[in-house]
């Protein structure tokens, strides 16, 4: 699955992926974020995530651009095993596009056009 995060640059973009437990025991996954732009992506809410039997959940994660270009990276849920039980291992595949650019200020300049 892909998470498009689109917005301004330097704006702060939060996506939710929600993520389900059907089992009748908790599962514990420890989120990783891996790839060219990891810096870029970040969980605010830390990196282990515990859903509770027949429950879901949500995590936020955030992106920031710093550059024009696409940024892309994976998030990785890897199952911690708990009494035996194991989740599946996730992955989602995370990919930015800056839309429109606002200006950090604007200056006010006068000069001549040309000097003979």
């Amino acid at each position: 699955k892909t998470i498009e995060f689109t917005g301004a640059l330097h704006a702060t973009v939060v996506k939710q992926v929600r993520l389900k437990n059907p089992s009748s025991k908790t599962l514990i996954y420890n989120a990783t974020l891996v790839g060219r732009d990891a810096d870029d992506f970040s969980l605010p809410k830390g990196n282990t995530v515990t859903i509770a039997p027949k429950t879901q959940m949500s995590i936020n994660v955030e992106f920031t651009s710093r550059f024009l270009r696409p940024a892309e990276a994976v998030l990785l849920l890897i199952s911690k095993c708990v009494g035996g039980i194991h989740g599946a291992t996730l992955a989602f595949s995370l990919k930015s596009e800056v839309k429109h650019i606002r200006p950090a200020d604007i200056l006010k300049c006068k000069s001549p056009c040309y000097e003979l």
